[in-house]
């Protein structure tokens, strides 16, 4: 998509650097999003496969798993969401597959949750175009989220001849 940053359909072979990806504390901390044993994330991620209303795909770098993107339905919204190794963290890796993303998700409003701590995220999802719409707290737990949005573009005005 973008120079050396790639987005394909998630394989088999992609499943076990994402399973291992998602249970770095560091990762799991700036997500606020808790990691799953090896079980649940192989159910989570035939759920992910087998939605016909998302899109799912692998972010490589440099031919390397670098993560995955994900765009889906709920509660009458479309959400995209995105998770990147922290090896692959602060090189514009994110940005580039978020951007090269938005390409294929053209459905708008796109909505985003992000930990209100998780600043590089949040600088992301900047970079292409969202927008604070509100701040929440978590139900139930300690979190403060940002709820992101890109809103379709506006008409400029027409002028009357």
């Amino acid at each position: 998509m973008t120079d050396d940053v790639l987005l394909v359909e998630v394989a088999p072979e992609h499943l076990p650097v994402l399973f291992e990806q998602q249970l770095d504390p560091e990762a799991t901390r700036m997500a606020a999003f808790p990691s799953r044993d090896r079980d649940a994330f192989m159910a989570h991620w035939a759920k992910i496969l087998g939605n016909p209303s998302g899109l799912v795909r692998a972010i490589l770098f440099r031919g390397r798993v670098a993560g995955n993107i994900v765009a889906f339905e709920l509660g009458g919204q479309t959400l995209v969401g995105y998770w990147l190794g922290r090896e692959f963290w602060g090189q514009g890796i994110a940005t580039r597959a978020l951007a090269a993303f938005l390409l294929l998700v053209t459905k708008r409003p796109l909505h985003a949750h992000v930990a209100k701590h998780n600043l590089g995220s949040i600088r992301v999802l900047e970079k292409c175009g969202f927008t604070v719409e509100r701040e929440e707290r978590v139900a139930g737990e300690e979190i403060d989220e940002l709820v992101m949005v890109l809103s379709p573009p506006t008409a400029l005005p027409r002028s009357e001849p």
